[in-house]
């Protein structure tokens, strides 16, 4: 998959547009992805000023160079990269060498001259290896309306994000820059997309006057809800959107170019890097799947954060102290299988309070019943879990009842320990699981469940009809669960007649309410995963 462009933009000065765009620049590297910056303020760099400490040198070249390149028909976008220490795969390329030259160098670029002579298609042939290079580019853009502006708001990104402050002259310049942008690109010579628009309202402070800074949050609200109608998912409104891409305003982050994101681990809601990680979150998902984020936005920021995370166990498992033999025999079986497994012992708060996961999947050893402990545990994992592929796996002492659990243990496909079947065997039963050698529904020529179950998330149906899905979708998940395949196929064949197209009448068709949407979607991620598990060698590193 391509790298995404994204370009900050502000039609005022003083919103901290650079500063947004450094701290998410280092929590999506962070995070586990390539990231490049470039600073296109050519005529007020400033974004090598939050980078200084982390920079290997002096920039000795940056943005202005690639017009020398083109000028001397030179093709080397790279040559101008630098790495930054100890923040994952964070590249920068500033404006160019700091020197007395500098100046100059900026006066003398024609940017009209430049497209007549094909800097244009130049310029894409770099916008091209960036995207082959990287993840996510992010541009900081000047501010105002520039040629340099048209270059960053409508040449290069696939989405603009949009930094305004609570007045009027900046939140309807930074409206109206967007429409010039969107009118801009349609007349390109270039393959793009429509441009998405992410407006952020910057350097807030709603701490004082909370009835002001209301009213002009609805005053926010009515000027650019336009902006979102061509991503916003349609079950969520943009105020409650509007809340979420807010950054406070807090003046202890205001003296001097900081990074917040690197000292604030684990922010809290009242915190700037709290904000910044709601933004980079909606970035990383390129402005997809916003129903969750106004759901849980904690859940929505953990599974970003968590997606590329290397986890240092394949597996924890969780064990009362009834049951603590078991779970070590268990462990120590599981090693043998080259499983990288750890033992928690219910009852141990530290796990509750880590900000981070260390094991992809868990196992609940249960004992008779799931301890109080347990449940947090599942809780928190589940918490974390969305949108991943990481799985609960419950295994019962010999006498524990599983009807006799809850749901959301009983309802798992589970292992059973007894007099024949000891932590060893046990243990290569798991692994079976783990590398997908154990299906969770059998495969049926009549019926393609996970196609299925895709229509169904795309169906527009009437209220009663969605009740009727939802009570189909609920009961396959513990089938799927279970690996129960006869009832599976049951409700699957129910479910394609419940969602069977019906011309609609009038307009009381809906498109899945959330809850459905969301049942749907940990289906389907199951069969996605299993499907891909099963096709997999049978290594280790296939474990998660």
């Amino acid at each position: 998959m391509p790298g995404s462009v994204f370009t900050f933009y502000s039609y005022k000065g003083g919103v901290g547009r650079s500063f947004t765009l450094a701290n998410i620049a280092v929590l999506l590297a962070r995070w586990g992805h390539r990231v490049l910056c470039l600073d296109w303020d050519l005529e007020a760099p400033g974004l090598a000023d939050y980078f200084r400490d982390r920079l290997p040198r002096r920039p000795g070249g940056g943005v202005v160079d690639l017009v020398a390149d083109f000028r001397r028909g030179r093709f080397a976008p790279e040559a101008h990269v630098l790495r930054l220490k100890d923040v994952g795969a964070l590249d920068f390329i500033a404006a160019g060498r700091e020197d007395a030259g500098y100046i100059g160098q900026v006066q003398e670029i024609d940017w009209e001259a430049l497209y007549e002579d094909g800097f244009g298609e130049y310029l894409d042939k770099c916008r091209e290896q960036w995207a082959a290079d990287y993840d996510f580019v992010l541009i900081d853009s000047r501010t105002g309306i520039s040629d340099i502006g048209g270059i960053c708001t409508a040449h290069l990104p696939d989405h603009l994000v949009l930094l305004f402050t609570a007045n009027r002259q900046s939140i309807h310049g930074a409206v109206e820059a967007a429409r010039r942008a969107d009118a801009a690109r349609n007349l390109l010579p270039f393959d793009r997309a429509r441009l998405t628009v992410l407006p952020v309202l910057s350097r807030f402070d709603n701490r004082e006057e909370y009835d002001r800074s209301e009213t002009w949050r609805r005053f926010v609200v009515d000027k650019t809800a336009e902006l979102y109608r061509t991503w916003l998912d349609q079950t969520v409104e943009p105020a409650t959107m509007v809340r979420h891409l807010t950054l406070p305003y807090v003046s202890y982050w205001s003296f001097g170019e900081q990074l917040p994101v690197l000292s604030e681990q684990t922010p809290g809601a009242d915190q700037i890097g709290f904000a910044l990680e709601t933004v980079a979150a909606v970035i990383a998902c390129r402005l997809d799947r916003t129903d969750l984020l106004a759901e849980n936005r904690d859940a929505y920021v953990a599974a970003v954060r968590a997606r590329r995370q290397e986890f240092r166990h394949d597996l924890r498992v969780s064990t009362p102290r009834t049951a603590f033999d078991t779970a070590t025999e268990l462990v120590t079986a599981l090693e043998t299988h080259d499983v990288r497994a750890v033992k928690s012992l219910s009852g141990d708060r530290s796990l509750l309070a880590r900000a981070e996961d260390d094991a992809r999947h868990l196992c609940l050893v249960v004992d008779g019943k799931v301890s109080r402990w347990q449940a947090a545990e599942v809780e928190l994992f589940l918490h974390r879990t969305l949108g991943q592929d990481r799985r609960v796996i419950p295994i019962l002492t010999a006498g524990t009842e599983a009807a006799s659990l809850p749901g959301y243990v009983g309802n798992l496909r589970y292992l059973r320990l007894s007099g024949t079947r000891g932590p060893a065997e046990v243990a290569r039963d798991l692994v079976g699981q783990l590398k997908g050698l154990t299906p969770l529904v059998d495969a049926d020529d009549d019926v393609d469940l996970a196609a299925l179950l895709g229509q169904a998330r795309g169906a527009r149906l009437r209220p009663s009809r969605w009740d009727l899905v939802d009570e189909l979708v609920t009961a396959l998940q513990p089938a799927v669960g279970a690996g129960d395949t006869d009832r599976a196929r049951d409700l699957a064949t129910d479910l394609a007649v419940a969602i069977k197209h019906r011309p609609p009448n009038d307009d009381t068709h809906l498109a899945a309410p959330t809850k459905i949407r969301l049942s749907i979607d940990w289906l389907l991620s199951i069969l996605e995963a299993r499907a891909r598990t099963t096709t997999k060698p049978n290594h280790r590193k296939d474990l998660g």
